[in-house]
């Protein structure tokens, strides 16, 4: 039984009640980010990832609080499953003195390190080899940490990429590529980007395992993170993943989706939503009722509803803090 008096389930490891209150936070918080940036309450721009809970739960979520992530532009999922707080996130994205950079970051440059959580980049492909680097002192200091390294598709074919994983190959890094394969670089079918039926191909060019996966399972999310965390953790080495998974919303809050099918975006979210396949599962096999999804789920939207007015009292940088975390600190 979980704390709601609700009996749970596991799948290797991870509580499926919890992992299915996770996902909900996730969507709810990308919800309400992109109805303050409509409202005119929040600048800048965003990248949401409506539609890729499972890889985000199922991968950061799996991990012990001192393994470390290297997240993304569409970061969100990745930092609030790592342990990041959402509270700390919305300050951050409302430019708050409260949030996870002091209002400083923005959208793209969320960190945590106290949870491992090394940072978002809004750079495509500059993750690798931070990730690469992370893992490579991680092993110089003798440690049982685990780097996992999300990216999006259209980083393979930058040059970081192979890289990154000719580096990890040879020296045997403790690092796990988490490729989540949402069909799209932007607006570009990763169809007509590469000549391979499967990027995770690419993996044997470099000497290390590669598997591609339904990133919308949880189960298989988390089964094949959790299989890589332990061959890493082990001294073995790397391994990469493909997680075939679908964005509900457009690359950015800008894109207008020219570029694909309203069919195609309704296919996916009706028949292959990562949250939708994990409650009917949850409830064919008698963990949930319809009526419990739903109370979690509302209960979720007042939590955070809460949270971001309670934020939007906070109180915001001053012109000095612009000088500071931009130089060391003089220690003399």
């Amino acid at each position: 039984m979980n704390q709601t008096g609700i009996k749970t389930q596991s799948t290797d490891g991870i509580d499926n009640i919890e992992a299915l209150k996770k996902m909900w936070e996730i969507r709810i918080f990308e919800e309400m980010i992109q109805e303050l940036f409509d409202a005119g309450e929040l600048y800048g721009t965003m990248h949401l990832c409506i539609g890729q809970e499972a890889t985000a739960v199922g991968g950061a979520g799996i991990l012990k609080q001192s393994d470390w992530i290297v997240s993304t532009h569409r970061n969100h999922g990745h930092c609030i499953a790592k342990g990041t707080s959402i509270r700390s996130m919305f300050a951050e994205m409302l430019g708050k003195k409260t949030g996870t950079n002091e209002g400083k970051g923005g959208s793209m440059h969320i960190a945590d390190l106290d949870v491992g959580n090394l940072g978002s980049n809004g750079i495509v492909g500059a993750g690798f080899p931070i990730a690469a680097g992370a893992a490579m002192s991680a092993q110089m200091q003798g440690s049982d940490q685990v780097v996992l390294c999300y990216a999006g598709d259209g980083a393979t074919n930058e040059g970081s990429f192979h890289e990154a994983l000719n580096l990890a190959s040879i020296w045997q890094l403790p690092v796990v590529y988490f490729i989540e394969n949402n069909q799209y670089g932007m607006s570009s079918s990763i169809q007509q980007m590469v000549n391979i039926d499967k990027l995770s191909d690419r993996a044997t060019s470099y000497g290390i395992d590669g598997v591609t996966i339904d990133g919308n399972d949880l189960s298989a999310v988390t089964q094949a993170v959790s299989q890589a965390v332990a061959k890493a953790r082990s001294g073995e080495g790397p391994t990469l993943i493909e997680a075939l998974t679908y964005r509900h919303k457009g690359h950015s809050k800008s894109d207008k989706l020219m570029y694909r099918s309203e069919e195609e975006c309704r296919q996916w979210q009706e028949h292959n939503d990562p949250i939708l396949r994990l409650e009917n599962e949850l409830i064919k096999n008698g963990t949930l009722q319809e009526s419990d999804i739903r109370h979690l789920e509302l209960t979720i939207r007042k939590e955070l509803s809460d949270i971001v007015e309670s934020v939007k009292m906070d109180d915001e940088p001053i012109g000095e803090d612009l000088w500071t975390h931009v130089y060391a600190e003089d220690e003399k």
